[in-house]
């Protein structure tokens, strides 16, 4: 089994992305209204929830002599809101960029299909036909097909 020295150190990587972004600044605002918690007793305590270990396990928090139960409970309930709005913000920005990619695909196939009926406009155009007897008739044009694409994305265009 592996055997840690006495003291360890672990690095948390920050990366330039909304989802990161939002998190350390949701980590910079937890730890400036409790000025008593470091990063580190915040980790600890996010992984100690993460990891789903028995509160009978874990060791006793940190607390001043001073704090009431009443001021304990509202720092729970203070972490409780702060890992929710985390979660809210990571789910949000991911559904964002989701959004983005989607219109960014529907515009791209909007483009493509009115290059496709612009195409089809100009080859398919009825020719009238001349008859002896001086009559003109005209043939219609073959009964153009619902590409199933464009009628689906039709319902996104009246949309816009």
């Amino acid at each position: 089994m592996f055997q840690w020295s006495k003291k360890v150190v672990k690095s948390v990587t920050f990366n330039p992305g909304l989802a990161d972004e939002s998190l350390l600044a949701q980590v910079e605002s937890y730890l400036e209204k409790q000025p008593d918690k470091t990063f580190s007793d915040l980790c600890k305590e996010a992984l100690w929830q993460s990891l789903c270990v028995p509160e009978s396990v874990r060791p006793a928090p940190k607390t001043a002599a001073t704090t009431t139960p009443i001021e304990q409970q509202i720092g729970e309930l203070q972490r409780q809101v702060a890992g929710l709005e985390e979660r809210f913000f990571a789910k949000g920005s991911n559904r964002l960029e989701a959004m983005e990619h989607h219109l960014l695909q529907l515009s791209q196939q909007v483009a493509q299909l009115a290059l496709i009926v612009n195409e089809r406009s100009l080859i398919q155009s009825p020719t009238p036909i001349e008859v002896v007897n001086n009559t003109s008739y005209t043939i219609p044009a073959p009964p153009q097909e619902v590409d199933p694409v464009i009628s689906r994305l039709s319902q996104f265009l009246d949309d816009f």
